[in-house]
């Protein structure tokens, strides 16, 4: 399948210029089982697999799928708790040149029904039960809808009694195959052309509930890991572990797609509890591990020093807004360094600190632009600002970047143009060397004339004792055009003034036409979809609605 976007011109300039490569992620699970055979690679809570013996399987699993028939390409939806197995589900799948879609756990009927019509899945890899959910009985009503939905493998050591047809254990499918002679030169024949076929599918969220798909040839995310391992100086003899789910970008592009880079072992949390995540942190001595800001706050809740976590290195924390008070609390707590990034699943790869980056820029900015990536800063009538330390809105161009929405030429033209350029539609300065977030461009507040950027107001409010989480939104005034109110979270047991809130930021010496003119404190903030990013838009009808009532 090629993919959407690409053109050759593209293709060729970014292979001469060295950031794409011939690779494919399998290449390095097999480099990784010639050059350290006897080192451990996947560990979860039943299984402890070295490379050597997880290159077999992967092999064993796509020579299988191959056998049944399943055509080059298909797509193929791996619904997968944190396990061992589902992480060689998705490796195993390039292997065989299929194209892999992996889902959150907690997906349900509604979500799935779209991805299965819109992919034509012909297979499904998931549990039986998991977490008292039925997935296998959940995906036998969807493929009384989708006929094209074939093939069930099931992490199980069993089928269930009263399975349908086609409904395999994985488990038992892997291990018949060992059994017998391998031909891997099959598979070298559906070897995917890392430029020219998508591989991979991933999901974004969307404000609808139902998020979009986009595609992905494999030397994008090559590039992107490398980038990754460089900045995070990942190495063989670090242990990385999926808190998050490895089905995304906070544990996943550490553990899945980076980590074999390096050739670093990957630890597998199944079942998040705090002290369940402390623990096997300490047990397993890792050194960088994957968290969204949830797992971090409810991590700091337990007695953390009840464990030795001096193994670790570096927090990877992403999926939502991270405090810089829970940042400094955790640094200090677990003794690591967090890092900070930008980039989206449906733009690509932005930028990155390094993990030896001072805090005022892990916490400030998001680090410098990722090797190859063209950056233009633009005001609102497209005019190209130079002066370093000016804010304007980013665009950027390079090889971090998806093919596009799947299948649909027409949105992927809304978000590139056809010279590859894209927008974060955030408003950004460089300073330092680095990308200072200053607002998105929609959320940018212009109170009689003058630009309010509500990052920079976040982060000043942020530092106050008593708040937990702040969002600046503009709402409508008849003089102004627009204010700037303030929703404010407090810490637990606190309360929060309007005038504490102006105070502090009077203190801060900013001007005073930045200063919020609303205070609403509230116990939580909207969600985009399942991101964990606030809903600025929901605010904003929020407080419109209120102050047009009063």
């Amino acid at each position: 399948m090629k993919p959407i976007r690409y053109k050759p011109e593209m293709v060729d300039e970014f292979v001469r210029d060295g950031y794409w490569t011939n690779e494919t992620f399998y290449d390095f699970w097999e480099k990784n089982a010639r050059e350290y055979p006897q080192s451990e690679a996947l560990v979860d809570s039943k299984y402890r697999l070295t490379w050597f013996e997880a290159k077999n399987m992967v092999d064993a699993m796509a020579s299988a799928w191959v056998e049944m028939g399943i055509p080059q390409h298909a797509r193929v939806i791996i619904q997968s708790p944190n396990s061992v197995y589902g992480f060689l589900a998705r490796i195993a799948c390039e292997r065989a040149g299929l194209i892999s879609l992996t889902v959150y756990p907690y997906l349900r009927q509604r979500e799935l029904e779209y991805m299965v019509e819109r992919t034509q899945a012909e297979a499904v890899i998931i549990p039986n039960i998991y977490n008292k959910f039925n997935y296998l009985e959940m995906y036998t009503g969807l493929r009384k809808q989708f006929s094209h939905l074939k093939n069930f493998f099931l992490f199980d050591d069993q089928v269930p009694k009263g399975a349908g047809e086609n409904t395999f254990s994985l488990t038992q499918v892997v291990s018949d195959r060992l059994s017998k002679p391998m031909d891997t030169e099959v598979l070298e024949k559906r070897r995917l052309d890392p430029f020219w076929n998508v591989a991979i599918l991933t999901t974004t969220s969307g404000t609808t509930g139902i998020p979009k798909l986009v595609e992905w040839p494999i030397a994008p995310r090559v590039c992107t890991s490398k980038g990754r391992v460089d900045i995070w100086n990942l190495n063989q003899k670090d242990i990385t572990m999926a808190i998050a789910p490895h089905a995304g970008g906070a544990a996943g592009t550490l553990t899945y797609f980076a980590a074999p880079i390096a050739g670093a072992k990957t630890v597998m949390l199944e079942d998040f509890s705090p002290d369940g995540a402390l623990a096997l942190i300490e047990k397993e001595k890792a050194t960088a591990i994957g968290v969204v800001p949830t797992h971090l706050i409810r991590m700091l809740e337990a007695d953390v020093s009840k464990y030795d976590l001096s193994s670790l290195r570096f927090i990877r924390s992403a999926g939502g807004y991270l405090s810089p008070q829970v940042a400094e609390e955790a640094e200090e707590a677990f003794g690591a360094s967090i890092t900070s990034d930008l980039g989206t699943q449906d733009k690509g790869s932005v930028s990155g600190c390094r993990v030896e980056d001072s805090k005022e820029l892990r916490r400030r900015t998001v680090g410098r632009m990722l090797p190859g990536n063209k950056v233009r800063l633009l005001d609102e009538k497209n005019n190209e600002l130079v002066p370093d330390g000016e804010p304007g809105i980013l665009f950027l161009r390079g090889p971090h970047a998806p093919a596009g929405y799947y299948r649909d030429e027409e949105l992927t033209a809304t978000v590139f143009d056809e010279d590859g350029w894209t927008t974060t539609e955030d408003i950004v300065k460089f300073d330092d060397g680095c990308l200072w977030i200053l607002g998105r461009s929609k959320d940018m507040i212009i109170r009689g004339g003058q630009n309010i950027y509500p990052a920079e107001i976040e982060g000043l409010l942020n530092e106050h004792p008593k708040v937990a989480s702040v969002a600046i939104v503009g709402y409508p005034n008849r003089e102004m055009g627009e204010k700037a109110a303030a929703y404010v979270i407090p810490k637990s047991g606190q309360e929060f003034s309007f005038n504490e809130m102006v105070d502090f930021l009077k203190s801060k010496q900013i001007a005073m036409f930045k200063l919020p003119e609303r205070l609403e404190v509230v116990s939580e903030f909207p969600a985009v979809g399942d991101s964990g990013k606030v809903n600025k838009e929901t605010l904003k009808k929020m407080i419109a609605e209120k102050v047009a009532n009063e």
